[in-house]
């Protein structure tokens, strides 16, 4: 998929955290959540679904009891225990709004529903929810010895393709099935010739706006050879995260490039990419291959930078 070692864009270093961390680089480690935060001060949370949030409250901020409230509830998939977790991540330090963690900057990023990998708080908070939520937690840390506020919102992002079931591939392409948690098989037509030209087939069309050139996507992907139908690539196995990295500027390969931009979000898409659109001309292993890839659009987002304010 990538002409250089795949990228795995969530990263340790950019996602920032006071004090110690809880599993997988969350803000905070705390024990279970109290439910009743009728005294805190006021904290609005704005922002539209996909983009950073935008956190009001008179600094500093003190958080008189954990809390957490669903600023809006989603609409996908209920999130199961043990099930995979997809989460755009935004914190601030309540005593000045300094900014502690933002996935926005990079990509979502993979975790799983349990308590081991999220921390009592957040597995409590997000217990019940349907991707497409998106909440919001206040609690402490300590920073050689001073009391942190933090201010975390959470987006509960998909974890597999979703929307309108589209007809079947034309005759003379691979077809593909799916298991009950979305991982798909790819069965290609036995003698048959590989196409000369890139193929763009969506199996699902998802309900997100389309996907632009320059923005970090996140994907789940199945790749397998025309040659023998054999697995080259899957994130869909066990504890293998999504992948993300920037399409349409040449980080991918050209068929990549070329099948995925203006793809709505959401939405499941057949590629079936020709040695000249792949690796043909590279020392990779596939350099003579036609490559089919079956890919689940999780997000696609414009990567904020560091010099960039907050805004819709």
């Amino acid at each position: 998929m990538l002409r250089r070692p795949l990228v795995a864009l969530v990263l340790a270093g950019l996602l920032v955290a006071v004090g110690a961390c809880a599993p997988a680089s969350l803000p905070v480690e705390v024990g279970p959540a109290p439910t009743s935060t009728a005294s805190q001060a006021p904290l609005d949370v704005d922002g539209r679904p996909g983009q950073v949030p935008r956190l009001t409250y008179v600094k500093p901020f003190e958080v008189l009891e954990p809390g957490s409230r669903t600023v809006w509830p989603g609409t996908g998939e209920r999130l199961e225990r043990d099930g995979p977790v997809l989460l755009n991540l935004y914190a601030e330090d309540g005593r000045d709004g300094t900014e502690l963690q933002n996935t926005f900057r990079s990509a979502p990023a993979p975790y799983t529903m349990t308590e081991s990998s999220l921390g009592n708080h957040l597995f409590e908070a997000l217990e019940g929810k349907r991707a497409g939520a998106r909440v919001m937690l206040t609690d402490t840390d300590t920073d050689e010895g001073a009391q942190v506020p933090v201010l975390l919102v959470v987006d509960v992002l998909p974890t597999r393709a979703s929307g309108t079931e589209l007809p079947g591939p034309p005759r003379g392409l691979p077809r593909v099935t799916r298991d009950e948690l979305g991982a798909p098989t790819v069965r290609v037509p036995r003698g048959a010739p590989p196409p000369q030209d890139l193929e763009v087939v969506p199996l699902i069309r998802g309900r997100g706006p389309q996907v632009t050139e320059g923005q970090v996507i996140t994907v789940e992907l199945h790749a397998v050879t025309w040659a023998d139908g054999r697995v080259v690539e899957s994130t869909w196995a066990r504890d293998a995260p999504p992948r993300s990295a920037q399409v349409g500027i040449g980080a991918l390969i050209e068929g990549w490039d070329a099948g995925l931009v203006q793809q709505p979000v959401g939405s499941q898409v057949m590629l079936v990419v020709p040695p000249g659109m792949a690796y043909a001309g590279t020392k990779n292993p596939l350099a003579g291959e036609t490559l089919v890839y079956v890919i689940d659009i999780l997000d696609a987002h414009r990567p904020v930078r560091e010099n960039e304010k907050k805004k819709d």
